[in-house]
């Protein structure tokens, strides 16, 4: 280690030029013989004074959350992701799996979306896979998560791999990491993995090629792709199918899964945007560049055409890149086009399925639905009325939903749904897939359109039988490396001093699911405890009696630079019937409290 570089990142450190953990983790790279090949690299950096590069790579460590390890790409450095974080997340996962009882042989599947450097990614997991010694199963080519989860669990292999960042931004790639269910890994397990992350030095390497010939990395293909889409195909409850939709992929792998679902299953009135259907990791025709389904913008240029062409479509689908979310818009009697939220979605579908099992005669008051405790109530009013069970204590991550449906069993799991617009239904996969949110929502639809009716329609009838429900969204960003400290400056000042109204709403418990605890507002006092789940979660609740009820949770996100807000409202239907003043009242009500949240959260902030 150069005791001269070591003495100019402690200088630029005390004069503010360096923050966070970029001095501490600087200094660990160059002392370490296992990271070498970067060592000349870091000395220029320093040598040239570039302290905001070398914050940008090495102000943390990319830690497991929500979504598995996801962020920046970048040349080195463990604040981003590059060759060495992600064989550094293989070896982790390889060595915890050897250390939690497969000793000897084992098996990973490994795959891609369409992102940048993703498929290169994906071989360097699969080589250090198989340079810890474990038969690998690599997909040809880019795939969907989904399918990922669902040849885990075909193939019976111990682990698997998604080498994706989801919806984020083109600069960003990720490791995704399963457990031998097909779910991504919960506690104890990625704790453990990123205690051998941590402890990483030497990574066991292997050739490609040198792998291929010699076995241990196999190909594989049509053969699970066709098996996949069988099994999502079968669980059709219907046979309508005259309906009209436009499906954009946003350029990632939604074709080979929702598109190709949709066809066998026989809607050959679903059309694909030919301008999102190239697979690029630069996501070039989608606006700015951000292929989130849950931004409306990326909707406009497939509006845009229809309009242009007179197209008849009822609805607009859109997948994000690795086709495990999937975002709807349905046209309005205004001839435009209307988003309906994950939430509502999550309620359409949950509703069509239980009432596909009523007037089949096969509803069991054991049939359950799952949902996060940041998802919309109406899904468990929806299952309520039905008599069917709901689970809807669970943390955010589609990994909880797969968690109950293996405590549970899934002989009576019907829907699983979060409000981040992911679905799942059936025993195929253990993760959200957006091509069972396709198959039922456009089956829904087509039997709706058979009555003159649409899904806003059919989101009124809900709304007239267990009252108006409105969600609603909000972000505090804190970027860069001072950003952590001021997340988790405020989500400690939300503990300490609560805030007891906002707008017209006031607050009358608060339930903090770090410390387990439910809390009166304003007085303080206990209302009990709370032993499962357990998280970084807190749910403000208003009062019960009032006409207009809002919730509200925050929580730091696990994969991106934020405290996420979400805003539950509920309005009581006067006379139980007047479902437009119940809107008016709630949709107003709801902006209010939006709007001082985000002004209490800047005098925090300063």
């Amino acid at each position: 280690m150069s005791t001269e570089a070591i003495t100019k990142v402690e200088q630029a450190a005390a004069a503010g030029k360096l923050t966070a953990d970029t001095p501490g983790n600087v200094k660990d790279w160059l002392s370490k013989d296992c990271v070498s090949q970067y060592h000349g690299r870091i000395l220029e950096l320093i040598n040239a004074e570039e302290w905001a590069i070398l914050d940008e790579l090495f102000w943390t460590t990319i830690p497991f959350g929500t979504g598995g390890r996801r962020g920046p790409m970048g040349e080195l450095g463990p604040a981003t992701i590059n060759d060495r974080t992600i064989a550094e997340s293989a070896h982790g996962l390889a060595a915890y799996l050897r250390k939690s009882g497969v000793t000897e042989g084992g098996s990973a599947v490994v795959t891609s979306d369409t992102r940048n450097n993703s498929p290169h990614f994906a071989r360097l997991t699969a080589t250090t896979f198989a340079a810890h010694g474990l038969k690998v199963y690599l997909f040809e080519e880019p795939r969907a998560t989904p399918e990922l989860s669902y040849a885990v669990r075909k193939l019976n292999c111990d682990i698997g791999v998604m080498i994706s960042a989801s919806h984020n931004p083109p600069a960003d790639n990720g490791f995704k990491a399963y457990w031998s269910n097909g779910a991504q890994v919960i506690p104890p397990h990625d704790k453990g993995i990123i205690t051998e992350v941590e402890n990483a030095g030497d990574i066991p390497a292997m050739d490609y090629d040198q792998a291929m010939a010699a076995g241990k990395i196999e190909l594989i293909g049509p053969h699970i792709d066709t098996e996949y889409v069988n099994e999502v195909v079968a669980l059709s409850q219907t046979k309508n199918r005259d309906i009209s939709a436009v499906f954009t992929p946003l350029h990632g792998v939604g074709e080979t899964s929702i598109y190709k679902i949709l066809q066998q299953a026989d809607f050959d009135k679903v059309a694909i945007f030919e301008d999102h259907r190239v697979q690029d990791g630069n996501f070039p025709n989608v606006p700015k560049h951000l292929p989130n389904p849950e931004l409306l913008e990326v909707f406009d240029p497939v509006i845009d055409w229809v309009k242009q062409n007179n197209h008849d479509a009822d609805l607009i689908l859109a997948s994000d890149p690795d086709a495990d979310r999937l975002g709807v818009m349905v046209r309005n009697s205004e001839g435009g086009f209307t988003a309906i939220s994950g939430n509502q979605t999550g309620a359409l579908i949950t509703d069509y399925l239980l009432f596909k099992r009523k007037a089949a005669g096969t509803l069991s008051n054991s049939d359950y639905v799952v949902e996060t405790l940041v998802t919309t109530p109406l899904v468990q009013a929806v299952a309520e009325h039905y008599g069917a069970k709901a689970f809807s204590e669970l943390l955010v991550g589609f990994k909880w939903i797969a968690k109950t449906i293996e405590e549970n069993g899934a002989d009576h799991f019907v829907f699983g749904c979060e409000e981040s617009i992911g679905f799942l239904a059936g025993d195929y996969c253990r993760d959200k897939d957006g091509a069972i949110g396709a198959l039922f929502i456009l089956e829904l639809a087509a039997e709706l359109k058979a009555k003159g009716k649409t899904l806003l329609d059919h989101l009124d009838e809900l709304y007239i039988r267990h009252g108006f429900h409105a969600e609603g969204q909000k972000s505090i960003y804190c970027t860069g490396p001072t950003g952590k400290a001021k997340i988790d400056g405020l989500m400690q000042t939300l503990r300490d001093d609560p805030p007891t109204q906002l707008g017209p709403i006031r607050f009358v418990e608060v339930a903090d699911y770090s410390t387990g605890k439910r809390t009166g507002l304003p007085d303080g006092k206990s209302l009990g405890s709370i032993e499962n789940p357990r998280g970084d979660l807190l749910i403000y609740k208003s009062d019960p009696a009032a006409p207009v009820r809002i919730n509200i949770a925050g929580r730091p996100s696990g994969t991106e630079p934020k405290i996420k807000f979400y805003f539950f409202c509920q309005s009581d239907l006067p006379g139980g019937e007047d479902l437009n003043q119940a809107k008016g009242a709630g949709d107003s009500v709801m902006k209010e409290v939006q709007d001082a949240l985000g002004e209490w959260a800047d005098q925090q902030l300063g």
